[in-house]
């Protein structure tokens, strides 16, 4: 069963899609909530984050996805005029689930989160990334479907409670996206939007999601890098028996 999503101010969009399968759904409530925003805010305004703190994360990054490079590449450079901060090619990633500060979770909680997670009922899955559409503080290509992305979510949610870390967002709260740029100052929104509304004509890209990594996230300057504490893979799809009974 699929965990309920919430209406939450402090998310966005607000208010989940109507439906967490339909990818033109999802894409079309994307956007008619980005067209709403009115001023976007600095990405980096975020009192507690310095260049210092080091953060447990759960996330999907995607290297090795060359199709997807080169599409968030591609709207990099259209949008270059704006003077966002765009995400590196090997900074691309799906925020999944805080876990928490490094300095307040120990190394037997990183063990047991990690021995849990590998016991997880969570398949490999298929996602596509369809450009674009954005935030209050970022350009980001719209995920479809939802509903692998929240299961995920919600168990490791569960795991991080078994091991006791101090944990992130509940699942309800949980907006998945893939940023391709940040915004870096506070603007009026709508030129944002003209210049994004010119690359959605773009086909998605597809994502195979065969793991899911645990990093020791840190901000550097004005963009997010990582180290891999462990990339845990999620095991194949079980195909349906065809035998006769």
């Amino acid at each position: 069963m699929t965990p309920e999503l919430d209406v939450d101010p402090g998310a966005f969009p607000c208010a989940p899609p109507a439906d967490l399968d339909d990818s033109a759904v999802i894409v079309e409530h994307d956007w008619r909530s980005f067209q709403a925003v009115e001023r976007m805010s600095n990405h980096w305004d975020r009192p507690g984050w310095s260049n210092q703190q080091r953060t447990y994360y759960w996330m999907l990054t995607f290297s090795n996805s060359a199709e997807l490079l080169h599409r968030a590449e591609h709207c990099q450079e259209a949008l270059q005029h704006l003077g966002m901060d765009p995400v590196p090619a090997d900074g691309l990633h799906v925020t999944m689930l805080r876990v928490g500060a490094v300095d307040q979770v120990s190394q037997p909680q990183v063990e047991r989160l990690l021995n849990l997670a590998e016991k997880m009922p969570v398949s490999e899955f298929q996602l596509l990334a369809h450009p674009l559409a954005g935030s209050r503080g970022a350009v980001r290509f719209s995920l479809s479907p939802w509903r692998p992305l929240i299961h995920l979510h919600a168990a490791l949610s569960a795991c991080g409670r078994q091991a006791r870390v101090p944990g992130g967002r509940p699942t309800s709260a949980f907006r998945p996206h893939l940023g391709v740029a940040y915004n870096n100052q506070e603007r009026s929104a709508a030129p944002v939007v003209d210049a994004v509304a010119q690359l959605r004509s773009l086909p998605p890209v597809a994502l195979a999601i065969r793991s899911v990594d645990l990093v020791e996230l840190r901000r550097q300057g004005r963009t997010y890098r990582w180290e891999t504490a462990r990339s845990l893979r999620l095991p194949p799809v079980t195909p349906l028996s065809t035998a006769s009974p």
